[in-house]
Order: structure tokens, then C-alpha cells, then sequence
């Protein structure tokens, strides 16, 4: 137990520093399953207090109050120590089944290091369960053996436990983070533009506000910004559009990003495909654009695999003008041109709002931060 509990304190600890002092955690490169669980709105109540601080805190307390359960203890002070360790461990693993839930349903990735946190409350719940009401029994004291904890206690101390982790869901669920957006200004260079009527585009191309969207395929931060869209040109009444740039984090077609990501292995082939598709029939990228970034029926988004997608594009506009757009140059020009207005703005991060020389990386919750953020990042006026 004490092992165990000195195992999730140091990982929750690390996971703690690191967001308090920023970087990436080892292991968890941009893009990852892991960076998208420890980026997510679930690794923070509010935005504001991370939950691997409380965790910290949490298996803190277990791993003292286990110095304390051992025969030489005096009774009096071994019960209380059982007492809180019966508490913290319930709490820990009703924590522990919240966000695997979180994880494996609702951001579609796993953390390795908040899975062992995980896996680790849970044997000590199970443990300290089982051994708290038995350990008295060999005590030759019956003032001792009357202070013990019962099984009955036990498992009302480590339900209350659990009641305290469902406060934790609950502060998660109802407290919204604010949106958060990162935001520059490139106007020392004369940043590359895109004609909206030769550009793939959601609105339209004679809006007096059109934003170049940079986004990637396989990003989840693009396809949660991406299902905003629509809602936020209706509310513009028509005077905003986005102009459609995929732009690949993968270093095989982006020269400024600089390692490759697992995540983004396909970024380069997909992208490649959706421009296909406008080339050979623009009237069908819509379609296919919002099937990239759709989830299927009952699940949570998962990026499309290049098959999929070619199947996709096949299926919208036939194999022999699928396979004649393949080999147009404006394939690679385009791309080129989404890469180069990435490096002018800094490079760094998609999804990417661009108008003018100005910019922004959005982390909107809903249709309503997005307009928010337009309105204070890129003077967009308010519907």
C-alpha cells in the first residue's frame, strides 16, 4: 500500500508541475492521446485547479496516514489512520472510474500516466477495504479490538469516499472552463493570401469577412472548431466566411513542424485526397469535408483512416476523375501555400484563424467562444 500510494503521488505530481510550469510531459508529444487527455477540459475543474493536483494531495495523505496502520502504532491513531485511508482510497477510486468513463468515451484517448494513477487507487481502495476491518484482529488488547473498524464502517467510510468523487464529476460537468485562444500578429511580413473564389470555402466567397482556417485532418481541436462553423456564419447572416486550408502536421509535406507525431501519420495523404476531391468536383468537397470531420453514428470522432477517405472521395466523384485530379499541380500548390501562410504565422499550432496580419489558435467550448474570440482576436464585428 504504501508502495502503491507513493507510485500515484509521484505521477500525479509530475503531471501537477508540469501544468503549473507549462512544457510538454515526457512521452506526450503534441498531438498525442496523451497530450489530448492532458489537454483537455477534464484535466482541470473550471480551467482553473487541476484535478492531478488534487490527486497529488490525495495520495499524500494516503501514503503518510500508511506509516501510521503498522502493529507498533497506538491502536487510537492506527483506527484514525485506517479511517482517512478508507475515505482518501474511496475517493481515489471512484476518481480512478470517472476518468477512464472520460477517456474512453469522451476524448477517445488514453493517458499512460493517469492510467497507472488510475489503476494504482483502485488496487488501494480494494486493498485497504479488505484489510482495514481485519487489522485488529490479532490485537491481545479487547479495548483494541472494541475500536476497531467493522466491516459495516469500512464500507461506509469508503462510500463517502466515493461521494466525494462525485462531487469531482459533477464541479467538471457543470463548471465550464473559459475559452482560451493564443493569439499574434504578423504584420512584419507580408503574410501569403488565398483568393476565396479558387479556394475551398465554407460561406461565401464575397462575405466582407473571410478567415483562412489552417487546420489538419487528424487534429481534434480542428474537427471540435471545425462543427462550429456553420452555426457561426448564420449568425454572422452571411457577412463571414472561412476559407479552407488543410495544412499537415507531418514533416513529410510541412518543413516547419519539427519531428513527426504518430497522430498525424496520415495528415499528409488526407489532405492530399480532400483536394483532390475539390479539383475533381468542387460542389462535392462540402460533403465530403463534413464526412471527414463527422463521428459515426453512436461514437465519438476518431480521424479517418486514407482508405476510408479515398472511398469516400471515390464514392462522391467517380474513380476516373478521382484519379485525373490526383496528378493536378494545384494539389501541391495549395499545399504549399497552407504550409507557407503556417510558417509566416509562427508556425506552432492548428486549428488557425487568419485575417489580415493578424491570428489566433482558438480553444472554444461551443458556437458562442467562437464568435467571442473572433470579435476580441480578429475585430470580426459581433452578430
Amino acid at each position: 500500500m504504501t508502495g502503491l500510494s507513493a507510485l500515484a503521488f509521484t505521477l500525479s505530481s509530475y503531471l501537477a508541475w508540469h501544468y503549473v510550469v507549462g512544457g510538454s510531459v515526457i512521452g506526450c508529444n503534441g498531438g498525442s492521446s496523451c497530450d489530448q487527455v492532458l489537454g483537455s477540459r477534464w484535466s482541470t475543474i473550471g480551467g482553473v485547479l487541476p484535478v492531478s493536483a488534487l490527486a497529488a494531495g490525495a495520495y499524500l495523505a494516503i501514503l503518510l496516514s500508511s506509516f501510521s496502520i503498522g502493529p507498533e502504532t497506538e491502536a487510537p491513531v492506527r483506527r484514525m489512520a485506517w479511517q482517512s485511508m478508507l475515505i482518501l482510497t474511496g475517493a481515489a477510486a471512484g476518481s480512478a472510474v470517472w476518468f477512464i468513463i472520460v477517456q474512453r468515451w469522451v476524448i477517445g484517448a488514453f493517458c499512460p500516466y493517469c492510467m497507472v494513477t488510475h489503476l494504482s487507487g483502485l488496487v488501494l481502495a480494494a486493498l485497504v477495504i479488505w484489510r482495514a476491518p481485519r487489522d485488529c484482529e490479532n490485537s491481545i488488547s479487547p479495548i483494541a479490538t472494541r475500536r476497531n473498524i467493522s466491516p459495516l464502517s469500512a464500507f461506509g467510510l469508503s462510500m463517502f469516499g466515493l461521494t466525494l468523487a462525485g462531487v469531482l464529476a459533477t464541479s467538471q460537468i457543470m463548471l465550464k472552463p473559459a475559452a482560451a485562444f493564443r493569439s499574434g500578429d504578423s504584420s512584419g511580413s507580408n503574410l501569403t493570401t488565398i483568393d476565396p473564389h479558387i479556394a475551398p470555402l465554407i460561406g461565401s466567397p464575397d462575405s466582407p469577412y473571410i478567415v483562412t482556417l489552417l487546420f489538419d485532418y487528424e487534429c481534434p481541436h480542428c474537427q471540435k472548431v471545425h462543427s462550429m462553423l456553420d452555426e457561426v456564419i448564420r449568425r454572422h447572416d452571411g457577412k463571414l466566411a472561412f476559407v479552407l486550408a488543410p495544412t499537415p502536421l507531418n514533416t513529410h509535406c510541412n518543413p516547419y513542424i519539427p519531428y513527426d507525431v504518430d497522430a498525424f501519420k496520415d495528415s499528409c495523404e488526407l489532405t492530399k485526397i480532400a483536394l483532390a476531391v475539390y479539383v475533381a468536383k468542387r460542389e462535392a468537397f462540402s460533403e465530403f469535408d463534413r464526412w471527414m470531420f463527422s463521428p459515426e453514428p453512436g461514437q465519438i470522432w476518431h480521424p479517418r483512416r486514407p482508405e476510408a477517405a479515398k472511398a469516400k472521395a471515390i464514392e462522391l466523384v467517380g474513380q476516373a476523375k478521382f484519379d485525373a485530379a490526383q496528378s493536378n499541380p494545384w494539389i501541391a500548390q495549395y499545399l504549399q501555400t497552407s504550409v507557407q501562410i503556417f510558417g509566416e504565422t509562427g508556425g506552432n499550432a492548428v486549428p488557425k484563424l487568419i485575417i489580415g496580419s493578424h491570428w489566433v489558435n482558438p480553444e472554444p467550448n461551443d458556437a458562442n467562444d467562437l464568435v467571442s474570440i473572433l470579435q476580441t482576436s480578429l475585430a470580426i464585428p459581433k452578430p
